[in-house]
């Protein structure tokens, strides 16, 4: 069964220096037939004025990953680390047991445009932690490249919940495949551009939850960025 969720659907508040849009409920935006996915809770897209951003804020019992589309993202948290996320960067944020950060806009001049995506963990109470990889555009064009799991295999980064989560680059003509096990599901985003999954024509912001499938299908129609999360 493939239930698609259009971009027009989601949620959406502007407070000025920031443009965001919610797949699921969140902050001020309630619909109680869209509040996660699974262990996946929020996924906010988020466009931030240049020289504005999130000041420091508590987060805990959460798996908080980052993932720019464009400009750069400044982070600063209470176990020390300091990092700028650029396209290709992979973040995540283990808040566990308790952590304050800031998310603001790293340039002065140009706006940041983002995914802010948070999953359940599969254990509440854990230390906190923090993770930063980049995986270029060659490893992720026309196919699908597995960028967090569990266990952190294949250079991937490690989130501490059941599921895994692969990105993908696909201009017209690009295809790939992702078998989904037994009792597994997926939910699909498109990050950017248009690509055909499962049979469905889905644009930016656009995205599909997948159960009882077999397969996630990915063939690219426009400069797609693509998401899809293995799930529990």
């Amino acid at each position: 069964m493939i239930t698609v969720r259009h971009a027009h659907e989601r949620g959406h508040a502007n407070h000025g220096w920031l443009d965001s849009y919610h797949t699921f409920s969140f902050a001020d935006y309630y619909d109680p037939k869209h509040m996660g996915f699974r262990q996946l809770r929020v996924i906010n897209e988020d466009r931030v004025l240049a020289g504005r951003g999130f000041g420091t804020h508590p987060h805990r019992d959460m798996e908080i990953i980052s993932y720019v589309l464009e400009g750069g993202l400044a982070h600063r948290d209470s176990m020390g680390t300091g990092s700028v996320i650029s396209p290709g960067d992979v973040q995540r944020m283990s808040a566990g047991t308790g952590v304050t950060h800031s998310e603001m806009n790293a340039s002065k001049t140009e706006n940041v445009h983002f995914l802010q995506i948070w999953l359940m963990p599969s254990k509440m109470g854990i230390a906190p932690g923090y993770e930063q990889k980049t995986f270029s555009r060659e490893e992720k064009a026309g196919k699908l490249r597995l960028v967090a799991s569990p266990t952190g295999e294949d250079g991937s980064i490690t989130i501490h919940t059941n599921a895994k989560l692969y990105a993908g680059l696909f201009d017209k003509g690009q295809t790939a495949e992702l078998p989904i096990a037994s009792g597994r599901h997926a939910w699909v985003h498109l990050a950017r551009g248009k690509a055909v999954i499962n049979g469905k024509e889905l644009g930016a912001g656009d995205a599909a939850a997948l159960s009882n499938e077999t397969m996630v299908t990915v063939a690219g129609v426009d400069g797609a960025e693509v998401l899809v999360f293995d799930l529990a």
